[in-house]
């Protein structure tokens, strides 16, 4: 199934959507067509730009208050599937720098990937108190590492608008 990628008035990435969803919002004129593959849509009486990105009209407020749920492919993909503590890349783990048992929430500013030795060893405890430093600050991540998690593969054409907000 083709994908569409969604960008806000201000080029923001929203969404990756389906292809009929992306012409439907460009035949309202709510989007516009930024990016077309060469093939049309073709109806039985005419034919449209077969969109591959577009972009909305008006500006749609994303309140930053919903939080996007932390899951394990995310955090991953946020932390370059690396260890926060030793840049491993084998057998990760998510951790919560301020220990849960402390107190620590399960936020994006609180959790990191952690292989499975350097986990053990923080236990549960707060880095500075095993001599541990992270290598990155732990963040929200960008609503590009969304649209790339939620895309089965990323089109080329679409690096220069994922990478301007990554």
């Amino acid at each position: 199934m083709q994908q569409v990628l969604v960008l806000n008035a201000s080029f923001e990435p929203l969404n990756v959507c389906t292809v009929r969803r992306a012409h439907v919002l460009v035949y309202k004129g709510k989007a516009e067509v930024l990016e077309q593959l060469q093939q049309p849509l073709r109806s039985a009486s005419d034919t449209y730009p077969w969109p591959h990105v577009i972009r909305l009209l008006h500006y749609v407020r994303v309140p930053r208050a919903v939080k996007r749920k932390i899951s394990r492919k995310a955090l991953f993909a946020r932390d370059g599937h690396r260890c926060v503590y030793c840049g491993s890349s084998g057998r990760l783990t998510l951790d919560h720098v301020v220990p849960r048992s402390r107190g620590g929430d399960s936020v994006w500013e609180n959790v990191v990937s952690s292989c499975a030795p350097c986990n053990l060893r923080k236990g549960n405890r707060l880095p500075e108190e095993v001599e541990m430093r992270m290598l990155v600050k732990p963040r929200v991540p960008t609503p590009a590492l969304f649209v790339t998690l939620s895309a089965a593969r990323i089109p080329d054409r679409w690096e220069p608008y994922l990478t301007a907000y990554g």
